[in-house]
């Protein structure tokens, strides 16, 4: 990411403040997780004065102890992240010894109380011919714009997952710029008892909530690791690759999986690949990772080498798997040149019917992939 996140920042309010009108400000808006577009390949960004409408002159203008203490679970608050600085624009904001472009994005997907103001964007954006690109993957944009596009994702998207306290089932409130949230101890609303009539809030109107004491006070966007991993042949001259069910034709890929609690990514990666392909294996080595905000997940990429006598395919433990197969490094090799894409869009121009596809460059799949057929197993110091 081009972004310095300056975390220790989000609670200062008056640095959000200046931060959120400065001229070099930029804006991300999603609609449904979709992100607004100029084009698959080029994400589009906003101003202040085109946001303003919604998010009102000044969200930041109170303390967040302030904030907190007049919370009403009627108000639909838009959610609003901060993101970070770009430090590449030097001709950007300042604050003290920290310089570059903020960023923030906005969700404008209409509900509540919001509807017709976030509606009315809606149709500003759509009238300059900008559009909210719609689809679980985006894969055609460059690297820098998708890991804002996946922050943005992965933040709002937690944030619309956990509107109430996992705790004690109350209402929570998005804090420290969209990074938190937190089941404030009082709320503003005139609130229904259990006989229905209608009482004025007062601090006792809110349930006691443990989160509220020591240091659990407050909900912190989740990251779920995930193993995906390359498999070498024990003569490091094939590779196993699988095929999933709603796998275009021709189209294989890693073999991937969750991380379970209490097991280390080496573990995972053994006990996935035996899992689903029935191959077992020997060294394990942890080569790259990248974020995946479908819905919060971390990749970790690995490649992994089998043991001599483990190298049989058998599909019959986990059903997931439409197939699997060992491929020769130089098939592989020319399906990296001409036959990958993302699920969904065509292979290179120079792709023959029939031949092996592979996930695109902006997928670690494809990133293990071609480490491995370039020697990366050979033991040649990778530092």
């Amino acid at each position: 990411s081009p972004l310095n996140r300056v975390a220790f920042l989000r609670t200062d309010h008056q640095f959000l403040s200046a931060a959120l009108k400065h001229p070099s400000t930029s804006f991300l808006l999603l609609k449904d997780l979709a992100p607004l577009t100029h084009s698959p390949s080029k994400l589009a960004h906003v101003s202040f004065r085109d946001v303003q409408p919604l998010i009102g002159d000044n969200p930041y203008e109170k303390s967040e102890d302030e904030l907190i203490a007049e919370y009403n679970s009627t108000t639909t608050i838009p959610q609003l992240l901060f993101l970070g600085l770009d430090e590449g624009d030097k001709s950007g904001f300042e604050w003290n010894i920290y310089q570059g472009s903020p960023y923030f994005a906005l969700d404008v997907t209409p509900k509540g109380s919001i509807e017709d103001k976030a509606n009315s964007i809606t149709r500003e954006m759509e009238s300059r011919g900008l559009t909210f690109l719609q689809g679980r993957m985006h894969l055609s944009l460059p690297a820098s714009p998708a890991a804002i596009y996946a922050q943005a994702r992965a933040i709002l998207d937690w944030n619309a997952r956990n509107p109430f306290c996992a705790q004690c089932g109350q209402p929570t409130f998005s804090i420290n710029a969209g990074m938190k949230r937190t089941c404030p101890p009082k709320d503003m609303a005139s609130l229904t008892t259990s006989v229905g009539a209608a009482t004025p809030a007062r601090s006792e109107d809110r349930l006691s909530c443990a989160t509220r004491k020591g240091v659990s006070n407050l909900s912190f966007p989740r990251t779920d690791p995930t193993v995906i991993m390359a498999v070498v042949s024990s003569d490091c001259r094939r590779i196993l690759l699988g095929r999933g069910k709603r796998f275009p034709p021709d189209w294989y890929s890693t073999l991937a999986g969750f991380v379970e609690p209490a097991e280390s990514v080496e573990e995972a990666v053994r006990r996935e690949v035996w899992e689903e392909s029935g191959v077992s294996l020997g060294r394990v080595v942890i080569h790259s990772t990248q974020p995946w905000p479908y819905p919060a997940n971390l990749m970790i990429g690995a490649i992994a080498q089998t043991i001599p006598d483990g190298e049989d395919i058998v599909l019959k433990h986990d059903p997931e798997l439409e197939d699997a197969k060992w491929v020769d490094f130089d098939e592989v090799r020319e399906a990296l040149r001409v036959g990958t894409s993302g699920i969904g869009e065509g292979p290179g121009k120079d792709y023959k019917e029939g031949g092996l596809r592979l996930p695109p460059k902006t997928a670690i799949a494809n990133q293990l992939l071609t480490a491995v057929v370039n020697g990366f197993l050979a033991g040649d110091p990778k530092m």
